[in-house]
């Protein structure tokens, strides 16, 4: 059974803000840029990003790739929602689902909807083989709703100065 829980993490205070939105915009930001971008020494930035690090705060640092540059020009966010709301159902779909060619991320849901697929496909043929080959079939799946997506923005104000 997955633990749910979340680590005690301690306060993130407006320096440890500072740094995690210079590291939100270019994760790769060099140490000694890093700590004059947020005003403090190299030693001490160090010290601040590892903490974060083992608080849990910052979980990794990832590569994004473009995935119409690997041959998945068509992105859709798909719906999925679960037959029957079981342990063994959820997890057999939660299991199987970030391993589906395509799939960029898994979104487990609350609401009408009990996840939400970010997949990367060839075409509209790719899509329809997509949904049919593996949601359709899957035994836990009920319905599919598929969305394309036109573009994507990403998200540049959760760090705010006031937190």
């Amino acid at each position: 059974m997955p633990n749910y829980r979340q680590p005690a993490r301690g306060p993130v205070d407006e320096l440890d803000q500072a740094i995690l939105r210079v590291l939100v915009e270019n994760a790769r930001t060099p140490n000694n840029a890093l700590a004059e971008a947020v005003g403090i020494a190299p030693s001490t930035c160090l010290a601040r990003v590892r903490s974060l690090r083992e608080r849990g705060i910052i979980k990794g640092f990832r590569t994004e790739v473009d995935p119409a540059a690997i041959g998945l020009p068509l992105q859709a966010m798909i719906s999925v929602r679960l037959r029957a709301h079981t342990r063994e159902q959820n997890e057999s779909f939660r299991n199987t689902a970030p391993d589906l060619p395509g799939v960029l991320a898994v979104f487990h849901m609350a609401g009408s909807d009990d996840y939400l697929l970010h997949v990367g496909v060839a075409g509209p043929e790719g899509l329809r083989d997509f949904v049919v080959d593996h949601l359709t079939t899957h035994p836990a799946v009920a319905q599919t709703r598929t969305n394309l997506i036109f573009e994507q923005i990403p998200g540049r104000h959760y760090l705010t100065p006031e937190g």
